[in-house]
């Protein structure tokens, strides 16, 4: 990657601060002439005597105009976040504002920056790896506590420093095997078989862990999503109202009142789940709507990680519940039966009819009784499914990078089963070094930089 290629040559500019008016604003200046450039334009302190990570209070002028009061935060090269000259303008938060020192900076010699230009460079200059400027993009776009630290986790480099010490022990065995090849006719052997079969197994292992945690991640970093089903008038809009504390579903006796699904968002400990209220199920219905309504029930059904299955607590019996939950097309998610309306079972032993499943939670959605059982097994379905792992896999160009490597390896222990040559491992070998490599951006193509970078927000 050539800097003329990515054009760190010239000084990049922006503003750092969301649209709207605001306290403050915040614009960033980085590249080679940064410091130079805002001196020409900041009456103060002059800013190319300056030591490193320094604030220095003055004016932003126009010519003899004072454009804004600021504070200017002065970071050398390279100890910055984009490794360049960097510095950042603290104004007051007008828009006006803003756009003027934005439109004097560009009039004197930068240039807007482009999306994620600014992260674009802290990887280029190698102060982050790739998986953790991706983080950088999750991190600002965290909307629970489980999503932000999972972003904070990889950003930190806790990802990344498990796929670099796996590739360098792969690399190591690579070499050894190579180097077997130019003394091919002598038949020696560098690289222990057994010793390569034992780290392979253990990296697969490793691997399996990681994928594994995939589903969950990007349901965290996205939201899990949660959905209600169950017959009609068993109380799943008067459910998801209670959980989300809001009227936000029609609650009616008549039966299929939801004729389409309703999502909301909420938050459990940390955990942001998006919840979807569905029309009821029913076997037979003459409206048209509504059947669209089942349709897409079933469609989100095969969507969701978690499925909230709710029943009347008095009306179905426990063959029936049976015979309801076979029918549902579950694909991996998880069943929580919810037996509901036990505020009207008074006298009824339900533990006792429904004794065959140890699984059922016992609440009354009118009521709002049993909600924070339901609270608990919804966090302890998502902290269980995390596994033993502290490194979440949340991004989707990580899992298939990883699913890759992982068919490489097994190829390499396939070919050690039937004896194939030195030629043919270390081939399966590189092929697994470069798709981990590929992870934290050892590996990468232009299109693929320019995918990742422009879904971030201008001025990081």
């Amino acid at each position: 990657m050539s800097s003329n290629q990515y054009h760190l040559g010239d000084t990049i500019c922006a503003i750092a601060t969301a649209a709207g008016i605001g306290a403050i604003g915040v614009l960033r200046v980085s590249g080679p002439n940064a410091i130079s450039l805002v001196n020409q334009l900041f009456v103060g302190s002059n800013l190319e005597k300056v030591a490193s990570h320094t604030l220095h209070f003055g004016k932003i002028m126009d010519g003899a105009n004072t454009v804004d009061e600021v504070l200017a935060s002065v970071f050398v090269a390279p100890k910055s976040y984009t490794g360049e000259h960097t510095i950042e303008l603290s104004c007051h938060g007008s828009p006006y504002i803003q756009q003027r020192i934005l439109e004097l900076l560009v009039s004197q010699g930068a240039r807007l920056a482009k999306p994620g230009e600014f992260t674009l460079r802290a990887f280029l200059n190698k102060k982050l790896d790739l998986t953790q400027a991706e983080a950088v993009a999750d991190l600002i776009a965290s909307h629970s506590e489980m999503s932000h630290k999972t972003a904070m986790n990889q950003m930190r480099g806790g990802f990344s420093k498990e796929i670099a010490q796996v590739k360098e022990r792969l690399v190591n065995f690579a070499s050894l095997i190579e180097l077997e090849l130019d003394f091919s006719e002598e038949d020696v052997e560098f690289a222990s078989r057994p010793a390569l079969r034992e780290l392979v197994q253990k990296i697969l292992t490793l691997i399996q862990g990681l994928t594994e945690t995939f589903k969950m991640g990007n349901a965290i970093k996205n939201g899990v999503p949660t959905v209600i089903v169950g017959k009609p008038n068993a109380g799943k809009s008067t459910l998801l109202n209670a959980l989300v504390k809001d009227d936000r579903a029609i609650v009616s006796s008549i039966a299929g009142t939801t004729r389409d699904t309703i999502e909301e968002a909420f938050v459990i400990e940390g955990i942001l789940y998006r919840l979807i209220d569905t029309a009821g199920i029913r076997a037979h219905t003459e409206d048209v709507i509504e059947s669209i309504g089942i349709e897409k029930t079933h469609e989100k059904i095969k969507q969701a990680s978690i499925v909230l299955y709710l029943f009347d607590a008095l009306e179905t019996t426990a063959a029936a519940l049976e015979e309801e939950i076979a029918k549902l097309s579950l694909e991996g998610s998880v069943l929580v039966p919810i037996a509901n309306k036990i505020d009207l079972a008074v006298g009824q032993n339900l533990a006792e009819k429904f004794s065959g499943r140890t699984d059922i939670l016992y609440l009354s959605s009118k009521e709002q009784s049993g909600l924070q059982e339901l609270h608990h097994r919804l966090r302890e379905i998502v902290l269980k499914d995390q596994g033993a792992n502290d490194v979440i896999i949340s991004n989707v160009r990580h899992y298939q990078s990883l699913m890759h490597a992982a068919e490489s390896l097994q190829n390499v222990l396939n070919s050690m089963e039937i004896g194939r040559s030195g030629e043919l491992l270390a081939f399966d070998i590189r092929k697994s070094i470069h798709h981990l490599a590929e992870i934290i951006g050892e590996v990468s193509t232009d299109d693929l930089l320019e995918n990742i970078f422009s879904k971030f927000c201008i001025g990081k």
